[in-house]
């Protein structure tokens, strides 16, 4: 299973605001520091900022900031939030044409399977994903008067 570039960069975005100083950061900044498209990025924000898990302001002195403690997020939340079609079989999905669904056990799998997917990401915060924050600010340049300073 792989996850779309949406999600990927959501976890780019709270990643890098849960490292920066002040947990607060631009699009711009979070951009450049992950070498993506800002487009891309505003509308990954404006997700997040409808789920609740981060705040935007304009202006000077605005950008990204995320709203709870870290280690409250789960990265079972986060997917959820950013994504939409977990079928990683036809049969899990809305449409079923499988000539065989109903009667092969691969719907039952595949659902278990899944469920112990999310059970591991439900079990794994983002305070988790940053216990290297001075690795993580160097690679984000948020060291030595870089991006985000």
């Amino acid at each position: 299973m792989r996850h779309t570039n949406h999600a990927d960069y959501a976890l780019r975005v709270l990643l890098y605001l849960r490292v920066a100083p002040g947990r607060r950061g631009s699009v711009g900044d979070i951009a450049t520091a992950h070498h993506i498209s800002r487009h891309h990025l505003d509308k990954v924000v404006t997700g997040l900022a409808d789920a609740g898990l981060v705040e935007t302001s304009r202006g000077r002195g605005g950008g990204v900031a995320l709203v709870r403690d870290p280690a409250s997020i789960t990265l079972g939340e986060i997917m959820r939030t950013m994504e939409n079609d977990y079928a990683v079989v036809e049969c899990l999905g809305p449409a079923r044409f499988c000539r065989v669904a109903g009667v092969c056990g691969a719907r039952n799998v595949f659902a278990r399977a899944l469920d112990a997917y999310f059970a591991v990401l439900d079990d794994a915060t983002l305070e988790d994903l940053a216990d290297n924050d001075l690795g993580l600010r160097g690679a984000l340049g948020l060291i030595g008067g870089a991006a985000g300073q």
